[in-house]
């Protein structure tokens, strides 16, 4: 594992932790169009067992808990241990005891080889460092013919709140993601996913715009409940109203009277991983 790694890993954990609370405020109606494509193509059954990889506050989680039932069984991960403690939480008030959460880094998965039918990482994977050791690593975990499905943020050019990055960069080295928009790039992620070896790849681009009710709620949810939580953290006032101005300058074409219509795009995906593959191995 490089430093660089290392560093981002730790950037991103603290981060999320500070972006916790806020996160489904800000942000759970606006991925929602994602989260319902992935989950109407990883189509969980009663009885599976399934992983969700960069749970978060447990959207994706609890939602297939409900659909696997008490038959099944859902354990959701992520690098954040207040994510997880806020998912823990609210599967114990929907009273789902087949649901469970740990804190665990995506491309080092701590979970046995072949032990789940379907895996979900939703808007997560390109926070992770090394993409190739993540599939690797989802690949390891699922069972021969088990599914994987993931969504990831589009291209930068179809993502008008991507003007955070630039912004937050140009008052502190954040090392968040910097190549955050690669995998929105056409048949990037498909072909990660085939050199995983995943096969039966199925892959869909969703325009959503981001609705905001106003430019406080948009700098909110791009400053506080998002992925430079860190960064603004350690800002004090005027750096804070500096990078709001400029991000409000940044989505004004959007504005809609008030509020804002921000577009944005989803790239979802649905791969297998051969039913033969252990058969394979041991030719």
């Amino acid at each position: 594992m490089s430093l660089e790694a290392r560093l981002q890993r730790r950037i991103q954990r603290h981060g999320w932790d500070l972006a916790a609370d806020a996160y489904e405020g800000l942000w759970q109606s606006q991925l929602s169009p994602a989260h319902q494509r992935l989950l109407q193509w990883a189509a969980p059954e009663p009885g599976e067992r399934v992983l969700d990889v960069a749970c978060g506050t447990g959207l994706i989680a609890l939602a297939a808990a409900e659909r696997v039932g008490a038959s099944g069984r859902v354990t959701g991960v992520d690098i954040s241990g207040r994510m997880v403690e806020l998912a823990s939480r609210q599967a114990d008030a929907l009273g789902l005891a087949n649901t469970r959460f740990s804190r665990m880094e995506g491309e080092c998965l701590a979970c046995e080889a072949a032990g789940f039918d379907l895996l979900c990482c939703a808007l997560g994977l390109m926070y992770m460092p090394e993409w190739d050791f993540a599939l690797h690593e989802m690949h390891r975990v699922l069972r021969p013919g088990g599914r994987i499905a993931l969504a990831v943020w589009g291209e930068r050019s179809r993502c008008g709140w991507s003007a955070v990055f630039p912004i937050v960069d140009a008052e502190v080295s954040s090392d968040v993601c910097p190549l955050f928009f690669q995998l929105g790039q056409p048949g990037m992620l498909a072909a990660l996913c085939r050199a995983a070896g995943f096969v039966d790849i199925h892959e869909a681009r969703i325009n959503a715009p981001l609705h905001y009710e106003d430019a406080g709620q948009a700098c909110d949810a791009a400053f506080v409940g998002g992925p430079v939580a860190l960064a603004w953290s350690r800002f004090d006032a005027t750096t804070r109203a500096r990078v709001s101005a400029r991000y409000t300058e940044a989505i004004a074409s959007w504005r809609a009277g008030p509020g804002y219509r921000i577009p944005a795009e989803f790239v979802v995906l649905v791969a297998c991983k051969p039913a033969g593959w252990r058969g394979r191995l041991q030719a």
